[in-house]
């Protein structure tokens, strides 16, 4: 049986229609997920958020998500092939009977009944319509397009927070529109009818000129600041006056009727108001923004950096240079040092860095890599180097010098640091002090010792007690151990020294007499070195103390040889003490040199207690207040007087004229704070001289501004002493002597 195969053709036709619309509609939701992604960012950049760098940054994300789409539609485009295509159908429909995979095989090779379900199965595919088979759902694509524009219509709607000096201009009351008038102008004085400031930066902002709608305001240091004030009626004169200089009359403008201006350029914070026709406005302040200068952030290197041997011999530099208007130049400033000790040599040079100002950014990024090698550096040398900056006025920075230094292998390492350390026993310099602490030390541990490491202990402690003495006794001319012993011992001072203590005591070689006979003899005409009674370091009392402590050594090296460390700490102790009675006793007085006072006649003053001669010494200083801000110490005193009701006088006026002067210094700084005070100030005077009721929150406001404006005093009280207590302090002393 033939099966007809003019299906096949058209079976294919419908997967591949089957694949294109699926993949079409694909990247309809695709673009939609872009559309409310990049709505928010268009917002962002159309308003300008963040200037250069926000736009920037905008047009980056755009691109980035585009790319990502298209990424994801690429991958997408991939993996979705025919095969793929003919699983899902036979998931989504089941009349297809898990047979569409039957379509994609060849029709040779698949048996009878194959051909037959093939068969079916195409006509089943041909029944079924094209969208409906690739259908795809919109859900998340619609919702992130929703999302995205409710998000962009919000920002549209926003503030630019992201622009904090705009936010200080537009509290300040800034208009681009340089023909803004100034609000409320008839608030300044009943016949001004129209008010411009117009403010011109100068040209390191690189600012237009602006308008300002508020009379107190902000402006950047050497601005040109313009008031063109226009009157409702005819003026005979109409004046600027600034703090602590000549008021400045505003001239007339040609061609304008009752229309006048003044310029000034402003170098400092001040207060000014207007006078016109003798009517006075209140005070205004005018705050100048400095020019800060560049400011310099290194992140690497350190500042102290060695380059080790085999390293690298490069540096990277890694900076970040800011400034508020604008970066004109930037340069680093290197020295290299050659060289060591009276020899070295340096040179110094400007190295270019890689980077452009043109159009004077405000911010630069600096990456830049040091090579050691062609700045002329080897192993030893040193680099010390800078970076400076300018900005597009006068501003000026550098850094604080950073050190680059390379390994010196040249240098031959000795080793005589491993022997700077400290022994705590040294071996042959121990002290009759640390023999003792040995001693002891050694007795507390026998019961731990076995006999033969106790006995080693000990003769090691004699071996050091000898040493010591050996040392002692070269003081006294015994190089050789001569006569050492008992023999050399003095009257008085051979306690202990028995007759079963080892030494040969009542022996005497024959001859001995006769020897000493003919020694007498001779004694005066030879010539004898290295003799005991030969040496002349000491004076003989000196040496007699100094042989009995040598004596004392040799007692309790005998017992330590012998492991009796308990019988040889007596002559340790005695040992010690004879020696520093030695040391006391070499010492050298001299007599105090000055003033000797006449001894006191003791029998005649002392214990009389006669004070009649002894006075008590009194200290008084007295201080005058500080002679500054009288004027506003005094109204501080009268204003909490006129506040409970006290009847006003033209002097409070006076004072109250003069201590408003004082107060102006403190409103120029902090105009925040005092302005207003200044201000209730100008009224109370005039209120007063008017003879009105006196306002009294105004009083309040302006006692508060007084205390915060006065210095606080450093000094406190301290009760006086009464001149009679030390009087009466030696009474009681004597008193109690009785």
């Amino acid at each position: 049986m033939t099966q007809p195969t003019s299906h096949t053709a058209p079976a294919l036709t419908v997967l591949e229609q089957v694949r294109a619309s699926y993949l079409r509609q694909k990247a309809g939701l695709f673009a939609l997920q872009e559309l409310g992604v990049v709505a928010p960012l268009l917002v962002w950049m159309y308003r300008d958020w963040g200037g250069v760098g926000g736009g920037t940054a905008s047009v980056l994300l755009i691109l980035l998500t585009l790319g990502l789409q298209a990424m994801r539609w690429r991958e997408r485009q991939k993996r979705t092939d025919l095969g793929k295509v003919a699983r899902q159908l036979n998931r989504r429909y089941p009349q297809l009977e898990e047979s569409a995979d039957l379509l994609l095989q060849p029709e040779e090779e698949l048996p009878l009944l194959g051909k037959l379900q093939r068969h079916r199965t195409a006509e089943t595919l041909a029944q079924i319509p094209v969208k409906d088979a690739s259908w795809v759902n919109y859900k998340n694509g619609w919702i992130t397009l929703l999302s995205g524009v409710a998000m962009a219509v919000a920002l549209w709607f926003l503030p630019d927070f992201s622009n904090p000096v705009g936010q200080a201009t537009s509290a300040a009351g800034i208009s681009t529109d340089v023909n803004t008038p100034v609000t409320q102008p008839k608030a300044i004085l009943p016949a001004i009818e129209q008010m411009h400031l117009r403010l011109s930066p100068p040209a390191y902002t690189r600012k237009a000129p602006y308008a300002v709608t508020t009379l107190s305001f902000k402006a950047e240091a050497g601005s040109q600041v313009t008031w063109r004030v226009r009157t409702n009626q005819a003026i005979t004169s109409l004046q600027l006056a600034l703090a602590n200089q000549k008021p400045i009359a505003l001239r007339k403008v040609a061609g304008q009727e009752n229309t006048y201006t003044a310029s000034i350029t402003l170098t400092q914070a001040t207060l000014y108001h207007l006078r016109l026709n003798g009517q006075t406005s209140d005070f205004y302040s005018i705050e100048v923004i400095p020019d800060e200068a560049p400011s310099i952030v290194v992140q690497t290197p350190k500042q102290y950096t060695e380059v080790l041997f085999g390293d690298p011999q490069h540096v990277q530099l890694k900076a970040t240079l800011r400034d508020d208007y604008g970066l004109r130049s930037a340069d680093l400033v290197a020295t290299v040092a050659k060289g060591e000790g009276e020899a070295v040599k340096f040179r110094e040079q400007r190295i270019p860095l890689k980077l452009s100002f043109t159009g004077q950014p405000r911010e630069r990024q600096l990456v830049q890599t040091l090579n050691l090698q062609q700045l002329g550096m080897t192993y030893g040398d040193e680099l010390y180097f800078y970076l400076q900056a300018y900005d597009n006025h006068r501003g000026y920075t550098r850094t604080e010098a950073f050190l680059v230094e390379i390994e010196d292998t040249t240098v031959v390492e000795t080793m005589d640091d491993l022997s700077l350390g400290v022994n705590p026993n040294p071996e042959y310099f121990r002290s009759q002090r640390q023999i003792i602490i040995d001693t002891e030390k050694l007795i507390q541990e026998q019961k731990g010792l076995t006999q033969a490491v106790f006995q080693e202990g000990s003769n090691n402690i004699g071996v050091d007690q000898k040493l010591l003495r050996l040392r002692y006794g070269k003081f006294l001319g015994e190089e050789f151990e001569s006569n050492i012993g008992a023999a050399a011992l003095p009257e008085g001072l051979a306690e202990g020294h028995t007759a079963d203590d080892g030494h040969d005591h009542g022996a005497k070689k024959e001859g001995s007499e006769h020897e000493t006979k003919m020694g007498e003899l001779l004694d005066p005409y030879l010539h004898k070195h290295d003799q005991e009674e030969a040496a002349t370091f000491f004076e003989p009392a000196i040496k007699a103390q100094l042989k009995g402590a040598l004596a004392q050594m040799w007692e309790a090296e005998l017992r330590l040889r012998t492991a009796r460390p308990k019988e040889a700490l007596p002559f340790e102790y005695k040992a010690l003490r004879m020696l520093k009675e030695v040391q006391q006793k070499s010492r050298v007085y001299v007599k105090k040199s000055g003033f000797e006072p006449p001894p006191l006649k003791e029998p005649e003053k002392r214990l009389t207690g006669d004070l009649s001669k002894v006075q008590t010494f009194q200290a008084q200083r007295k201080e005058k207040p500080a002679e500054t801000l009288l004027a506003s110490r005094q109204a501080l005193q009268r204003v909490p007087q006129l506040r409970q009701g006290t009847k006003p006088t033209s002097a409070d006026a006076a004072l109250l004229e003069r201590a408003g002067q004082e107060l102006g210094q403190a409103a120029v700084r902090e105009p925040g704070h005092y302005l207003r005070a200044l201000q209730d100030v100008r009224q109370l005077t005039q209120n007063i001289r008017a003879g009105k009721p006196l306002c009294k929150d105004c009083l309040t406001r302006v006692e508060a501004a007084l205390h915060r404006f006065l210095p606080v005093s450093a000094k406190s009280a301290q009760k006086p002493v009464s001149p009679g207590a030390p009087r009466k302090l030696a009474q009681d002393y004597f008193n109690r002597l009785n």
